[in-house]
């Protein structure tokens, strides 16, 4: 491989967290979720965050936690569904690494969404009980406004319905190409 830095994007409960760690493991890298790097420096939530300083400041710390962890070598990092929906993210991503877009589709992310409250952009449609019509119509809605950006990563794979483990592999044979 001639890149050191493997960024994971696609939307919220796409599998980014959950697949990073065991990648970084088959690579021998380190994993950062930004989320979590986010958190910790805040010493709050992500849902907290948003609530009490609102979606620009969240913004704004996470490019100031990306630039600082992109410094890092041999690295993958867990990106929020958000952060490549930036141009200057997505130009500083580019320039850095390889970046990886696990597609997933609305059905599939009503399914992993429609119980969690720890998301800030759906956190009203739980708690309201909304119809799964509207969820998967703000789904759509984000994924549109988002899809411009996920389709310039280096690779996709459709995480849909395929076993982790199996998405680990093909991921790490076709990181082995680039």
């Amino acid at each position: 491989m001639n890149f050191d830095r493997i960024f994971l994007t696609g939307f919220m409960t796409s599998g980014k967290s959950t697949l990073g760690p065991i990648l970084a493991n088959v690579l021998g890298w380190n994993f950062y979720d930004l989320d979590h790097v986010i958190e910790e420096k805040e010493n709050n939530t992500v849902v907290e965050i948003f609530n009490q300083k609102g979606e620009k400041y969240f913004r704004q710390k996470e490019r100031e936690i990306l630039e600082l962890l992109i410094k890092e070598k041999c690295i993958i990092i867990s990106l929020g569904g958000g952060t490549i929906a930036d141009e200057v993210n997505l130009k500083l991503l580019k320039e850095s690494g390889k970046i990886i877009y696990l597609e997933v589709s609305a059905e599939v992310l009503y399914n992993r969404l429609k119980h969690k409250l720890d998301r800030p952009l759906f956190r009203d449609l739980v708690l309201k009980e909304n119809s799964k019509e509207d969820f998967i119509e703000r789904i759509n809605e984000l994924l549109e406004k988002r899809e411009k950006y996920y389709r310039q990563a280096d690779l996709v794979i459709n995480c849909d319905s395929r076993k982790l483990g199996l998405t680990v592999d093909e991921l790490a044979k076709k990181l082995q190409r680039l």
